[in-house]
């Protein structure tokens, strides 16, 4: 597929996409470059030649037929646009035909999020004294839900970024953002717990290791935790304690919410989740009055 390594390396370059985002551009590219092949015998391509914006219309009443989610549909319209708006830009081509093609409308979903006798009875699991393991666990859990990080910003997270005397974290976000979330008493004090027994993941025998693994959350082999670690992580830990489904974003929510419901300023909370636009955050004031109305329903006697 022509110019797509350029592409790619302008979103590296002058965007600051992370490595995920530019992948899934990359994903979505390639299948839309696979079928407009496979309709033309060939003789269609992104990024050779002027397309027709009915080939685009074509290709995403494909992906209706196949039942993919309105959510979905809409990123990879918004790759496109985005590939091509790049190659008008540099001269490759003379028209954007992705961008008189209307988003589809989307269905507004709350997020799911945890009343504060879940969040306890999830975070307040018992501790075996010096367990490094159970340690860590707990210490991803209150720094998950204290500081609303995303889980790809609590496994990059290195020793040099914690300033746990100040009750703050540095974390790189999207758009290799950096900014400072804060850290309650509670989170301070379980990552301090397991840092103090950190040294008991990693190899004595390897100073090489020892010295390189800067990360703050290692795995059982001395390693940085990765995304899949952390889902595995809270996944048993609700088997346990027979709490409903969690992920790691919902505690993302769960903080959130309760931060509004608690009479934080929206704007603090949109810094704090590190959002670029303030209608992002907005979505959890729904959460609140949703919940404001269900609370109301259950207790005025003519409600």
């Amino acid at each position: 597929m022509k110019y797509l390594a350029e592409f790619l390396s302008y979103l590296e370059i002058e965007k600051n996409y992370s490595s995920h985002t530019m992948s899934g551009y990359k994903n979505d590219l390639l299948m839309c470059d696979d079928f407009l092949k496979q309709i033309s015998n060939g003789n269609i391509e992104l990024g050779r030649g002027e397309l027709e914006h009915s080939s685009l219309r074509r290709y995403l009443g494909e992906l209706q037929k196949k039942q993919y989610s309105r959510t979905t549909i809409a990123r990879k319209l918004a790759a496109l646009r985005s590939y091509f708006r790049f190659l008008c830009r540099e001269k490759y081509c003379q028209v954007n035909p992705a961008k008189i093609i209307h988003t589809p409308k989307l269905e507004m979903r709350l997020p799911k999020f945890l009343y504060p006798e879940e969040v306890t009875a999830l975070i307040d699991t018992p501790v075996t004294d010096n367990n490094v393991i159970e340690l860590r666990d707990r210490a991803i859990l209150e720094a998950l839900y204290s500081s609303g990080m995303r889980v790809g910003e609590l496994v990059s997270l290195n020793i040099m970024d914690m300033e746990l005397e100040r009750g703050m974290a540095r974390v790189m976000g999207k758009g290799r953002k950096e900014r400072l979330v804060a850290l309650g008493s509670y989170a301070v004090a379980a990552i301090q717990a397991y840092l103090n027994t950190r040294g008991k993941l990693l190899d004595k025998k390897d100073e090489k290791q020892e010295k390189q693994e800067t990360a703050v959350f290692l795995n059982h082999r001395g390693k940085r935790i990765t995304d899949r670690g952390v889902r595995l992580i809270i996944h048993k830990i609700t088997q346990l304690q027979g709490v409903k489904h969690v992920s790691p974003h919902m505690m993302r929510h769960t903080f959130a919410t309760h931060m509004l419901n608690s009479g934080a300023d929206l704007r603090i909370v949109q810094e704090l989740l590190g959002h670029a636009s303030l209608s992002t955050t907005q979505i959890y004031t729904h959460v609140t009055k949703q919940r404001l109305k269900t609370v109301y329903n259950k207790a005025h006697p003519r409600a």
